[in-house]
């Protein structure tokens, strides 16, 4: 009897000793269990990112109130924190420039630009440029010339290191050109895409020759094309502020915008200039020497006569200015037409009053 409860007592020590082990062994398995669960815990989540690739031909579209007011998405401005300013000087520029209209320009490169955006958006992925640049050319009947300016303001732009986007303004119809108007019509359009800080205003005929000539926003409002090859390279008058100029959001708006009832050529570049000293605004220009530019010689379009008005109008600019400009804007946007090198905007402006 002894001997049984002598066995007995040692196969009670031998499963005790079983189920320490048990619980040791579980504990480990449990232990490492968590420690592998909280190292994955760690091991962040990959987002799938879609992104469309950009297509070559155009999107076109009768535009309703939301197609282009939401903004496309750069994924590069989520990057933009861990860049540095871009410097006030841009590092790759090239200074004179040659520049050619005898022969006919490809847009083929251009097109598969990766840098360039749908609409025409650029922002340099190396900094973080100091301007947001809205580029606004008035525009009818103009596609050679538009080709032109394509193939070599884009290159210009992007050395400059801008922020920047195209938008073509064509005016509708078959009424008189009214070139102001659809300025107007640009910068208002424009913010609908992003906030632009800065607004470049450019004739689609003209082209630097030097691209130290920064197609950007200074203290005062600034006259880009101060030495045409039409004028001898000269500036015409002291007053003149016509071809390409810039005006911050800040100086566009202390003056109303630009006027609207400048039908036919001439006497709305006088207008703003008028507005802008009356606003104790004055003109600054690049140097002479900088500021070359070369005209695409052509006829005058047969909707764009002198505007028999202009002087009248502009004698009373104290007295329109605060009237008549980008507050008393109408217009209707007929269409619209993205590519990879532009926006372009067809809008109705209207006719001009029968006088």
């Amino acid at each position: 009897m002894a001997e049984f409860y002598g066995n007995f007592g040692g196969l009670q020590r031998t499963c005790s000793l079983l189920v320490v082990v048990c619980v040791i062994h579980l504990s480990v398995v449990i232990v490492f269990y968590l420690r592998n669960f909280s190292t994955l815990a760690r091991i962040p989540t990959p987002v799938l990112s879609l992104q469309h690739e950009p297509t070559l031909a155009p999107e076109n579209s009768t535009r309703n109130s939301s197609a282009l007011g939401t903004p496309e998405v750069d994924i590069r401005q989520g990057d933009n924190q861990t860049l540095q300013e871009c410097p006030e000087t841009p590092p790759r520029l090239e200074g004179p420039l040659h520049v050619d209209f005898s022969e006919p320009v490809k847009l083929d490169k251009l097109l598969k630009n990766p840098e360039l955006s749908l609409g025409g958006r650029y922002m340099p992925s190396e900094c973080v440029s100091q301007q947001k640049v809205a580029i606004i050319i008035p525009f009818r009947d103009r596609e050679m010339h538009l080709k032109y300016w394509l193939y070599y303001m884009h290159p210009i732009l992007q050395r400059q290191q801008l922020d920047y986007g195209v938008f073509v303004i064509e005016q509708d119809g078959d009424e008189t050109f009214n070139r102001a108007k659809l300025l107007n019509v640009g910068y208002n359009e424009a913010l609908k895409e992003y906030d632009y800080n800065c607004f470049v205003f450019s004739d689609v005929d003209l082209i630097p020759i030097d691209d130290r000539n920064l197609y950007k926003c200074y203290d005062q409002p600034r006259h880009l094309s101060v030495a045409m090859d039409k004028f001898g390279f000269q500036l015409p008058y002291n007053q003149y502020f016509g071809g390409v100029s810039s005006l911050s959001k800040e100086q566009y708006l202390k003056i109303n915008g630009f006027p609207n009832n400048y039908w036919g050529w001439g006497g709305e570049d006088d207008d703003v200039y008028n507005r802008l000293s009356f606003r104790g605004m004055t003109i600054s220009r690049p140097d002479h020497n900088i500021g070359k530019c070369k005209m695409i010689r052509h006829a005058r379009d047969k909707l764009n006569q002198p505007n028999p008005q202009r002087f009248t109008r502009i004698s009373r600019t104290r007295e329109t200015m605060d009237t008549d400009g980008i507050s008393s804007l109408e217009y209707s946007v007929v269409g619209w037409e993205k590519t990879r090198l532009y926006t372009k905007i067809v809008v109705d402006v209207g006719k001009a009053p029968h006088l």
